[in-house]
C-alpha cells in the first residue's frame, strides 16, 4: 500500500492539532489544494498524551485560533483537557479542514517536483509539506535511566495519568519545569512522599499586579519578540517551560509553595552509581539565578507601564520572596533502600521525526529551519518553540506564525 500513489495534491500538512489546522485555514484562504494527515484523531496529542488533571497554562481569554476564539463564561479560567479537545475539534469543523484521521505518515522523501508522503493508505505526491506534528511527541529521558535499579518503576508524563498508577511509597520527580512542579504537587497531595530533583528552571508568579502574568507577557510585547531579534536563539528554544499551573484558584506553584507542602528539594540528578542517585550541589545558585531572571522580567513589565502610560487599572509593583534554600539538601539517595519506589521523568519532550527521510535534522535530531522555513525547498514547520516568536508553541501564538509561513509557501509555489 505504501508504494501505491493514490493522489497528487499541492500541499500536505502533517498533524491535525492547532498548528496544522491553522495552516489549513490559511491554505484554504489562498485556495491552495491540500490535505491534513492525522495518525489518530483531531487534537490527538491532547486526547492520548496528557495526564488527567492537566489544564492549559494560558487563561481562556487567550485561547484563540485564526477566526475563532474562546467565548465562554470563564475568561480568566484555564481549560481542562476535555475543553481543549472540544475547542480544537470544533475549530476543525468550522474551518472545514480536509483532515484525514487514522492516517499514519511512514516516510517523507524528496522528489524532483517536491515530496512523496508515504502513509498507511498509500503515497501522496505534493509540492510542499508543512510539518505540524508537534514538539512533544516523545519524552526526553537521560541515558542514566538505564542505571536505575530494576526494583524502581519508571514513568514519563505520557504514561503517568494520575497518582493511582504509581506504586505506593516515595516518588522521585526529576525536573522542575511546569510539568515537574505540577506533578510533584499532585503526587504529594495523594499522600506520597515526593522528592523533586531541581535543575535549571524558569520561575514566574501566576498573578502580577492583579493580572495573570501571561497578560503581562502579551501586553508588554515580550511574547511577540521575533526569533531574529533574540541573541541566543538556540538557548531560547531549549528553555524549560515556566513554573506555572492553571488552576481555578489562580495560585502560584513555585518551589517555595512545594517546599511548604512538604516536598523535599534536592539538586539536579547528575548520576546513578551502585544503586545510589547522586545529586549536584549548588541549589542556592540555581535558585538565585531563577529569581534574578524573574525580577528582570518583572522590571520589564514595570518599565512598559511607565513608557506606555497604560490606562488599564493595575496594582502597585510587587516583588516576591526569594526561593528559600533548604537548611540541608541531600546529595544522594540509596535507591535500593525502599525509600523511593518510583521515578517520574519530567525532563522535557522532543519531536519524533523517525518518518522524515529528508536530510534536514541537526545533530540533536531537531529540524533545521529559519522561522519555520525548513532547510529543504517547499518544506515548512509550525508549532515548535520560538519558531517565529516567543509565543509560538502556545495556542494563541500560532496565528501570526501560520500566516507568515503560509505566505512564504505561497511565494515558493509562485516561483519566488
Amino acid at each position: 500500500m505504501e508504494d501505491r500513489v493514490i493522489e497528487h495534491v499541492t500541499t500536505v500538512v502533517i498533524g491535525a492539532g492547532h498548528a496544522g489546522l491553522a495552516a489549513s485555514r490559511f491554505l484554504s484562504e489562498r485556495s491552495l489544494n491540500h490535505v491534513v494527515l492525522e495518525r489518530g484523531e483531531v487534537a490527538n496529542s491532547w486526547r492520548r498524551e496528557r495526564w488527567d488533571s492537566l489544564r492549559l497554562l494560558t487563561p481562556n481569554w487567550q485561547s484563540r485560533l485564526p477566526g475563532h476564539r474562546y467565548d465562554g463564561a470563564d475568561p480568566d479560567g484555564y481549560m481542562t483537557m476535555g475543553e481543549v479537545i472540544e475547542f480544537i475539534s470544533h475549530y476543525a469543523l468550522v474551518c472545514r479542514a480536509p483532515v484525514r484521521t487514522g492516517t499514519t505518515v511512514t516516510s517523507v522523501t524528496r522528489t524532483a517536483e517536491g515530496y512523496n508522503v508515504a502513509t498507511n493508505s498509500g503515497v501522496i505526491r505534493c509540492r510542499c509539506v508543512v510539518v505540524a506534528s508537534g514538539a512533544c511527541n516523545r519524552a526526553s529521558v537521560p541515558q542514566l535511566r538505564s542505571s536505575i535499579p530494576a526494583s524502581i518503576e519508571q514513568f514519563t508524563p505520557f504514561d503517568y495519568g494520575n497518582p493511582s498508577r504509581l506504586p505506593e511509597g516515595g516518588v522521585l520527580v526529576v525536573g522542575a519545569s511546569a510539568t515537574g512542579v505540577q506533578l510533584a504537587g499532585e503526587i504529594h497531595r495523594s499522600g506520597r512522599q515526593v522528592t523533586l530533583a531541581v535543575g535549571e528552571h524558569v520561575r514566574l508568579p501566576r498573578l502580577y499586579r492583579g493580572r495573570d502574568v501571561l497578560w503581562w507577557m502579551d501586553a508588554s510585547g515580550v511574547w511577540n519578540q521575533r526569533y531574529d531579534e533574540i541573541d541566543d536563539l538556540t538557548r531560547a528554544r531549549r528553555l524549560p517551560s515556566p513554573q506555572l499551573v492553571g488552576s481555578p484558584e489562580r495560585t502560584t506553584l513555585d518551589l517555595n509553595a512545594l517546599a511548604a507542602m512538604g516536598v523535599e528539594l534536592v539538586g539536579r540528578l547528575s548520576a546513578v552509581r551502585d544503586g545510589r542517585a547522586l545529586f549536584s550541589g549548588g541549589l542556592r545558585n540555581l535558585f538565585a539565578l531563577a529569581d534574578l531572571k524573574m525580577e528582570r522580567l518583572l522590571d520589564t513589565f514595570d518599565e512598559w507601564v511607565s513608557r506606555a502610560g497604560s490606562r488599564t487599572e493595575l496594582g502597585a509593583p510587587e516583588r516576591f520572596e526569594p526561593t528559600r534554600v533548604p537548611a540541608s539538601s541531600r546529595l544522594q539517595i540509596d535507591l535500593r533502600s525502599g525509600e523511593i519506589r518510583s521515578i517520574l521523568w519530567a525532563t522535557g519532550f522532543r519531536p519524533d521525526y523517525g518518518w522524515l527521510r529528508v536530510p534536514v535534522l541537526d545533530e540533536k535530531g531537531l529540524l533545521r529551519h529559519q522561522g519555520g522555513v525548513v532547510d529543504s525547498p517547499g518544506m515548512y514547520a509550525l508549532g515548535l518553540p520560538v519558531l517565529r516568536r516567543r509565543k509560538s508553541t502556545f495556542i494563541h501564538g500560532i496565528e501570526d506564525d501560520a500566516r507568515e509561513v503560509i505566505d512564504h509557501l505561497a511565494t515558493h509555489l509562485d516561483g519566488g
